[in-house]
């Protein structure tokens, strides 16, 4: 397994949730991170946080010169980690769907991660790492939620075609069960425990916990092409 000590991450999505316990186990590990987000106050407030060794960029994944101009700026670098992405929109039934709405939502999660990763390529290191986030809904469909399974789908599916096209750089995805991140607690203690009750581990996992797989992936140097779940056992149930 390699080090992390010495190389250079950065997180886009890194200002709160998974992406902050990435960006700051990271740097625990001894890497210089960098953080990149829409929202120039959070990315502040993230990089303050995180403390020495880290810095904050903006960027607009929807905005391929927003996402070029970020990676010119940053430079030479090791790994990326990619966790941006929109709520809501994507919920509900079929027949009541705005799909105009959910399309935004895609723009993050999917065309956002594409236009990363085409401008990453300039600057990554040949023995570098892209790591891209889905979700069990990919494997687990609910109803009230066609296109966030499809949107999960796609994440997966566009690491796999990467990890072929931009190899020897190495490309997987970590795919997210109930992660305890800001957005999840808001839900409520009620709405929580309904997704949890049945899981082998019956709880939601902490960010720090889902941090960790994107450590693996990092280090782990023979690793491309694969998924990795963080889901407390969902897929088993």
């Amino acid at each position: 397994m390699a080090e992390l000590s010495g190389t250079k991450v950065i997180v886009i999505g890194g200002a709160s949730g998974v992406g902050f316990a990435v960006a700051a186990a990271a740097l625990a590990g001894g890497a210089e991170v960098v953080v990149g987000s829409s929202q120039a106050p959070r990315i502040q407030a993230a990089a303050e946080k995180l403390g020495h060794g880290a810095t904050g960029r903006t960027v607009d994944v929807k905005d391929e010169g927003s996402v070029a101009a970020f990676f010119d700026v940053a430079g030479r670098f090791d790994h990326l980690v990619f966790t941006a992405g929109d709520w809501g929109h994507m919920f509900g039934p079929t027949r009541e769907l705005d799909i105009d709405a959910s399309k935004a939502r895609m723009e993050v999660r999917f065309w956002g991660a594409a236009r990363v990763a085409k401008h990453a390529m300039r600057h990554i290191a040949s023995a570098g790492s892209i790591t891209l986030t889905g979700g069990m809904l990919a494997h687990r469909p609910m109803r009230g939620a066609p296109l966030v399974t499809a949107s999960a789908n796609t994440t997966e599916g566009l690491a796999m075609g990467l990890a072929r096209d931009l190899a020897p750089v190495r490309v997987n995805a970590v795919c997210l069960g109930l992660i305890m991140s800001e957005q999840v607690l808001a839900m409520g203690d009620a709405a929580i425990s309904s997704f949890t009750v049945n899981l082998p581990l019956p709880r939601g996992g902490t960010v720090e916990e889902a941090a960790e797989a994107y450590l693996y992936l990092m280090r782990a140097t023979y690793v491309t092409g694969q998924i990795v779940r963080v889901d407390g056992g969902g897929s088993l149930v």
